[in-house]
């Protein structure tokens, strides 16, 4: 499979596969250590929470421990700390170079075009059956790590939820989701729940200027992160000044919903340009977090209008595919802002 940047961070410069260092979250690898060494490790978990705060960097730092330490009770996990594996380990650098046979990573490929699809099909899911029946590769744990289970199109989740029915000795199935509350309640009940919170702001501008080969110092680092609501991605995504300008215009913009102002629709359909990733990255980012806010408003509220609710998150996942086609194929940006506004002030009214 062709390398590309993972679902969950695809702001950062490296891939989670060649990213030593997890920042925060030290509760939840605690407990993937204490689970493993157990010797009664769950064979699948549900790594959940916001994109961007490190999700798929630890389901890779838990398939290298695992891989490198295929004893549980070896001295060496016993007196483990963290799940860090040196980045010079013949693992971690297999890993990295997408040629460890213990590890089946399924993510969104490439279709017959060379373009990224917008989902990971029941072909690719299927790749789990001969990954785990294979005795030849390698002998010990076997890792699957799906970066994202919110991709699977629905035959795909069905054909993950029968190997997750019976799964097979020594596997260990990592499954990362940017909406837990929306997987499946098969799968979720054959997961053990890992909870990931958003970082805390020194946590983001560490990782943030690791990422950037910023000082942890700067002034637009440090902006950006206080504005990052923990999430790295969006920190890096809002690094460029104009980024978070934009972000905040799209917010203001979403603030006035049902009622918009064409004309400042089409200013802002040109201010993404015609190929700028960064800019359509921050304008999705405001759209979601003005839709994530709005659901978890109603899910709290007793009395919550649930058509609505329903309406709403229906058109949220109509609107990232969208954005992701308008990505990939390098569409004009103005007709996705007047897409996106028009289906939200409906879903809204």
């Amino acid at each position: 499979m062709s390398p590309r940047k993972s679902s969950e961070e695809e702001s950062a410069v490296r891939h989670p596969r060649e990213t030593p260092d997890l920042f925060g979250h030290r509760e939840a690898e605690k407990a993937l250590l204490d689970a493993y060494r157990s010797g009664r490790i769950p064979h699948a978990w549900l790594i959940g929470g916001p994109q961007g705060i490190g999700k798929a960097t630890l389901a890779y730092r838990m398939a290298r421990f695992v891989l490198a330490h295929r004893n549980p009770h070896a001295p060496d996990v016993e007196r483990a700390t963290s799940l860090e594996i040196a980045p010079s380990d013949p693992v971690a650098r297999q890993i990295a170079a997408e040629a460890h046979g213990g590890l089946l990573v399924l993510e969104r490929g490439l279709n017959d075009r060379g373009v990224l699809r917008t989902v990971i099909t029941v072909d690719e899911t299927r790749e789990t059956i001969s990954f785990f029946g294979s005795t030849a590769a390698v002998e010990g744990w076997r890792v699957c790590i799906v970066d994202t289970v919110d991709e699977l199109n629905p035959n795909a989740a069905n054909a993950l939820l029968k190997i997750l029915e019976e799964p097979p000795q020594q596997s260990l199935f990592l499954l990362v989701s940017h909406a837990p509350s929306r997987v499946l309640p098969t799968i979720l009940s054959r997961c053990r729940k890992l909870p990931l919170r958003p970082l805390a702001s020194e946590d983001v501008i560490r990782a943030a200027a690791g990422a950037s080969d910023r000082p942890a110092g700067d002034p637009a680092l440090v902006e950006a992160a206080a504005a990052s609501e923990g999430s790295v991605a969006r920190a890096l995504t809002l690094l460029g000044g104009d980024a978070l300008k934009l972000q905040q215009r799209t917010a203001a913009l979403l603030a006035t919903l049902p009622r918009v102002d064409p004309r400042e629709l089409h200013a802002l359909g040109d201010s993404l340009g015609i190929s700028d990733r960064v800019a359509l990255a921050a304008f999705m980012d405001g759209v979601e977090r003005w839709v994530s806010e709005r659901l978890h408003a109603d899910e709290a509220n007793a009395n919550a209008n649930l058509p609505r609710l329903a309406r709403l998150a229906e058109v949220w996942e109509k609107i990232a595919r969208a954005a992701r086609d308008t990505a990939e194929y390098n569409l004009e940006r103005k007709p996705l802002v007047f897409s996106v506004f028009s289906q939200l002030a409906e879903a809204t009214r």
